[in-house]
């Protein structure tokens, strides 16, 4: 079995927030703490280390007590780019991918992503959620567990240029994992990609 101590998390903070007016969208407050810290908090207890990738307000993020590391591609090159720093630095067999403006993310994240890869053979486990009441569960590719054995792969693919995770995720063998189970929260991916949406989900929690 996969166990905890297997896995490193990386939470994705090094976006341009273009949607939220530019602003730095990881240390926008949710219920009085930065979206960054609050996402730190819920990973910690599912993995053995955790670091936040991120391209500015680097002393900020480093005030939560882990490393930060920005992108090693130029220009704001996606969440790729993140995915590639944690495969750069992490230590374990194994690394969990989680963006930093999802607060509600499940608490048994890994640890179901963890059964799938192990059950199917898979290279990769991505979570897939309901967007809406009734529809079918969707690739939620930001929040997804790989094999550190990857990173070759993905250098080569983001030194070619290629920016589409589902490009990459597409090479290898991914299975996808439904949170749709009875008391499963429904709102458990929603990101807030404008402050109106924050807003929002801060005050529906």
């Amino acid at each position: 079995m996969i166990q905890r101590e297997d896995i490193t998390g990386v939470i994705l903070a090094g976006g341009r927030g273009s949607r939220m007016g530019g602003v730095d969208k990881g240390l926008q407050a949710f219920h009085g703490m930065p979206l960054a810290l609050q996402t730190l908090l819920r990973l910690q207890p599912q993995v053995a280390e955790v670091m936040v990738n991120a391209n500015r307000n680097l002393s900020a993020y480093e005030s939560f007590g882990v490393p930060v590391w920005p992108d090693g591609l130029a220009d704001y090159a996606g969440p790729l780019a993140g995915f590639l720093v944690g495969l750069e630095r992490c230590e374990t067999e194994y690394l969990v991918t989680v963006p930093c403006d999802t607060p509600l993310f499940p608490a048994d994240l890994v640890v179901r992503l963890a059964e799938a890869m192990e059950r199917e053979g898979a290279e990769i486990a991505m979570a897939a959620a309901r967007e809406q009441e009734g529809s079918e569960p969707r690739a939620q590719p930001v929040f997804s567990l790989m094999r550190h054995a990857l990173m070759e792969s993905l250098v080569r693919f983001t030194h070619a240029g290629g920016r589409k995770i589902d490009a990459w995720t597409g090479q290898h063998r991914t299975v996808l994992v439904p949170f749709d189970r009875p008391g499963d929260d429904p709102a458990a991916f929603f990101n807030a990609n404008t402050l109106a949406e924050l807003h929002k989900l801060e005050q529906a929690r």
